[in-house]
């Protein structure tokens, strides 16, 4: 849809607020010219300069997409969805998307979907019900209509229209979603010859040519081309992040399309872009392939999507949990704590165990530990490397399945850095004789703003129930554990720390 279909009617004239503008300017050199001097000679003679044409014939010409594009292109779908919304939720909606913009760059294409509202210009009554249209993209993946698009295009639609590359339309069903990826499965009945593409079996490689095709605007069938310029990005989106990050210039639209490697393969979907300026900025991400393939088979078999789970509440190991608790590398992921019944509870897992590899592959941190059992059936046997205070052992159990209404977000901690004093800047005094704090651990009721525990999230009202892996009931064993850590040679303490919102554990530095 463009700016100039956009000022046809009073109807869909968009409100446009500022935004920052990048500009990137560019140099081109011309008419380069090489000068080829004989030995001992002083004056230019005959072939002493290589003319353009010469130099552009013996350059090695760069080859061109159009083989790719004409291969892939006839897969790749616009899909175009209708809502069935009243006026207030339609103004809700209209107000978050708008409120989600400001306060993140990270802008989801649902979020920037050209969505209209009828009715009357300068704020006459309209329609109490109504329908909303908004645009995306996919791409068939089997010649009897499977294809696939994002969770966000065809969220809460009433109905979904797909339009091929030749302008032929076709009614499709949605046969499953998962939110938590942000992918669906639709389905297109009455052909069985559909052109399809496939999934990539091989990771790409940062640098790889990458060519998105999509519904960029509503224009449909446009194709840009780039490089991948990262992986393993999270963008805060969801507990599963694991994008590639790729720079083919990707706008609203273009959500749920494919991008190809040049064997035109599918490497991934394109979801979301970073954008400040409101459009492309080089910034896109892809859910990956091999993501994609997990779900799109669940979707297609049962039309959800289950997960193992193990339930705990995790955070990283940083570089002052690691060194509080003797392990060697800042890897893994720290137990804050195991539910009450989870399959992990019942393995023996415990607060302060750090989970540093499932089934022999190492865990990087507790973002890695969620997707690597999320892609674990429920009920199947898993083995995981535990450090349990201070020595290393391997517990076997079996996974459950993540329940519908929990969240699997691994509670992701910042980055701690260290202050350089060896007080925690803290007035303490033993739960039980505080109100409402319970029995066990001393409660924090003095915070110094400027000392190492405010600095380090620690609040009054916390309760710390442990220090340096032992529990803590007053005062006097606080301070005795922290001396002993200090005489020991360690350079921060790990506190076991219980708040309002959750239990976990802080590492604090000593000197």
């Amino acid at each position: 849809m463009n700016d100039r279909a956009n000022s046809d009617t009073p109807t869909s004239r968009k409100i446009l607020r500022p935004r920052r503008l990048a500009l990137l300017g560019t140099v081109a050199a011309l008419g380069v010219a090489v000068l080829a001097a004989s030995p001992g000679s002083s004056k230019f003679g005959p072939g002493s300069f290589i003319a353009p044409a010469q130099a552009a014939e013996s350059a090695a010409t760069p080859p061109g997409f159009g083989d790719l594009v004409s291969k892939v292109k006839p897969a790749v779908i616009s899909v175009r969805v209708r809502i069935d919304q009243d006026n207030d939720q339609s103004a809700m909606l209209q107000q978050n998307r708008m409120d989600q913009d400001e306060q993140t760059p990270f802008d989801q294409f649902s979020r920037q979907f050209d969505f209209r509202f009828p009715g009357g210009p300068n704020g006459m009554p309209r329609q109490r019900h109504q329908m909303i249209t908004g645009e995306g993209s996919g791409f068939f993946i089997s010649a009897d209509g499977y294809a696939v698009t994002n969770n966000h295009v065809v969220d809460h639609a009433a109905s979904v229209q797909v339009t091929m590359d030749d302008g032929t339309s076709y009614t499709a069903k949605v046969v499953g979603t998962d939110p938590k990826t942000d992918l669906a499965l639709i389905k297109v009945d009455g052909k069985k010859d559909f052109p399809f593409v496939k999934f990539s079996d091989q990771k790409p490689r940062i640098g790889d040519w990458v060519v998105a095709v999509g519904n960029p605007f509503g224009l449909g069938g446009t194709v840009t081309a780039g490089i991948v310029s990262a992986s393993g990005r999270d963008i805060g989106n969801g507990p599963y992040d694991d994008f590639i990050q790729i720079d083919a210039p990707i706008n609203k639209g273009n959500s749920g399309g494919p991008a190809f490697d040049m064997s035109g393969n599918v490497i991934g979907v394109n979801t979301a872009i970073f954008s400040p300026s409101g459009g492309s900025v080089g910034i896109g991400f892809d859910i990956p392939a091999s993501t994609t393939k997990l779900v799109v088979a669940q979707l297609k078999d049962k039309g959800a999507v289950t997960r193992g789970w193990l339930g705990v509440q995790v955070q990283p190991v940083t570089s002052e949990i690691a060194d509080s608790l003797g392990l060697k590398e800042a890897r893994g992921a720290i137990v804050d704590n195991p539910q009450d019944g989870s399959p992990a509870a019942k393995a023996g897992i415990e607060a302060g165990d750090v989970i540093t590899a499932v089934n022999g592959t190492a865990v990087k941190d507790s973002r890695d530990l969620a997707r690597t059992i999320a892609t674990l059936a429920p009920g199947s046997s898993v083995k995981l490397d535990v450090f349990h205070k201070g020595d290393s052992k391997t517990v076997t159990l079996a996974l459950g399945e993540l329940p519908n209404e929990q969240q699997a977000k691994a509670d992701v901690g910042k980055e701690q850095s260290s202050p350089g004093t060896p007080r925690l800047g803290l007035a303490l005094a033993p739960a039980g004789e505080v109100q409402g704090a319970g029995q066990k651990g001393v409660v924090v009721t003095e915070v110094d703003p400027q000392g190492p525990a405010a600095q380090h999230g620690i609040r009054t009202g916390d309760v710390i129930l442990n220090v340096g892996g032992k529990a803590v009931a007053n005062v006097g064993e606080v301070r005795s554990e922290l001396a002993q850590a200090k005489s020991s040679g360690k350079r921060s303490v790990l506190l076991q720390v219980r708040s309002a919102e959750a239990t976990r554990f802080v590492a604090v530095p000593l000197a």
